[in-house]
C-alpha cells in the first residue's frame, strides 16, 4: 500500500483577484464620492468648485456620505475578495487612512475648509471599513 497525501483543501492564493478587489473597493468609493460631490455642486447645494467649503452642515452631509461609502467599498472588497475577506478589508481601509492623511496634509495649508473635515477622513476610514466587512460577514452563509 502506498501512502497518499489529501490534495490541500483551501484556494491557492490569487493576488491579482486580491489586488482587483481592493482596488474596485477603492474605486467604488472615490467614484460615488465624486459623483454625489458633482451631483451637490450642480444643484447648487454645494459652492462652486475651487471655494472653500466653510458650512459644517454641508460638511458633516459630506462626511456621512464618505463614511457610508466607504462601508459600500469594503462591502465590494470583501464580496469580491478570494479568501480572508477581513483581511482584505483592513488592507483596503489602511489604504483609506494612508489617503485620507496625504489629502489632510495638502489640503489642510490650503484653507479649503475647517481642519475638522480632512481629519474626521482620516479617523473615520478604518472604522467605516470595518463596518463594511463586517456587514458583509453577518449577510454571506458561508
Amino acid at each position: 500500500m502506498t501512502n497518499q497525501t489529501a490534495p490541500p483543501t483551501t484556494q491557492p492564493r490569487n493576488l491579482w483577484r486580491s489586488t482587483a478587489a481592493i482596488l474596485l473597493g477603492i474605486v467604488a468609493v472615490v467614484a460615488l464620492s465624486l459623483a454625489t460631490d458633482q451631483l451637490f455642486h450642480v444643484l447648487h447645494v454645494y459652492p462652486p468648485w475651487g471655494q472653500p467649503m466653510n458650512d459644517s452642515g454641508l460638511l458633516g452631509l459630506a462626511l456621512a456620505y464618505r463614511c457610508a461609502y466607504n462601508v459600500v467599498g469594503a462591502y465590494i472588497t470583501a464580496r469580491l475578495a478570494p479568501r480572508n475577506a477581513m483581511r482584505h478589508v483592513w488592507i483596503l481601509g489602511f489604504i483609506g487612512v494612508g489617503l485620507g492623511l496625504v489629502g489632510a496634509i495638502v489640503t489642510i495649508p490650503m484653507h479649503l475648509g475647517p481642519t475638522w473635515y480632512p481629519i474626521s477622513i482620516v479617523v473615520t476610514a478604518l472604522p467605516f471599513t470595518w463596518l463594511g466587512g463586517m456587514l458583509h460577514r453577518v449577510t454571506t452563509w458561508r
